[in-house]
């Protein structure tokens, strides 16, 4: 799908918070993990004492987060993925298991930047290659993911990351806001199928988070973040680790009787 180069994202005040050791002995694969919201979920999951596995088509960014999160003391490895793509998907699990052992959570992360144009005059090409990656890699990762578990018969957490524009759509975004509606819908089959596998399936709906990704797609409409402001009750964009502990909580025990939900992590936005 091409390799996402990084965006200069401007710092955003928003102090992480105290992360205890609730995915301690657990395996977890993230996806989309090189930058943004994927790289701040494999950094907090390791702080929780999960060992994570960092999947991403880029595979500079993603060896360096992996080398980031060992060289702090974490448990990393990197597995170049391309989520559309089945056998990849099916590797990168088989490595995750050959690896550390089994696998306990994943989060469903990596996404297309949003296209630009409206749906009477949509490129084809390009909503093709949203709809492959933002909603057939999630689908992909949950077959390979959802047979691991089933084999280890001892239940899970699987969180996919859609978009407040599942339910608040924006203008000239067809493909990805089709791709993101359908995530939830794919989540809420999966939480209905193997609920009593005790394998939960939820989805994360942030809003606007500022990341390199977020910055690319803003750059290619032509406007800056600034403009934006005023989607959240809050006045702010987000930071990727505050997303990151929302997946945290769907991931860990806290969460035991929580599945088929959509969590927005968005300020408020959704309920305007």
């Amino acid at each position: 799908m091409g390799e996402r180069e990084p965006q200069e994202v401007p710092n955003i005040n928003a102090p992480e918070a105290a992360t205890f050791p609730v995915l301690q002995g657990k395996v977890a694969v993230v996806t989309g993990a090189a930058m943004g919201m994927g790289k701040a979920t494999a950094l907090v999951f390791s702080k929780a004492g999960a060992s994570v596995v960092l999947a991403d088509i880029n595979e500079t960014l993603g060896q360096k987060a992996a080398d980031e999160i060992n060289q702090g003391g974490g448990k990393a490895y990197f597995v170049k993925t391309d989520v559309s793509n089945s056998d990849s998907v099916r590797d990168l699990v088989a490595e995750t298991v050959a690896k550390f052992g089994k696998l306990d959570v994943a989060v469903n992360n990596a996404a297309m930047i949003p296209d630009k144009t409206p749906t009477a005059e949509f490129d084809e090409e390009y909503f093709d290659r949203v709809i492959a990656v933002n909603l057939k890699g999630p689908a992909l990762c949950m077959k390979w993911e959802l047979q691991q578990l089933l084999k280890q018969g001892y239940g899970g957490s699987i969180i996919n990351i859609a978009s407040i524009n599942a339910f608040k759509p924006q203008y000239n975004m067809p493909a990805y806001t089709a791709s993101k509606h359908a995530v939830v819908g794919l989540t809420k089959t999966a939480a209905l199928e193997y609920g009593d596998k005790g394998i939960r399936v939820n989805t994360i709906a942030p809003g606007a988070i500022l990341t390199e990704m977020s910055a690319a797609s803003l750059q290619s409409i032509g406007t800056t973040h600034e403009a934006f402001s005023d989607l959240s009750y809050l006045k702010r964009w987000a930071a990727p680790h505050e997303v990151a502990q929302g997946s945290l909580w769907l991931a860990s025990d806290a969460a035991s009787y929580v599945t088929g939900i959509t969590l927005p992590v968005c300020g408020g936005y959704s309920t305007r």
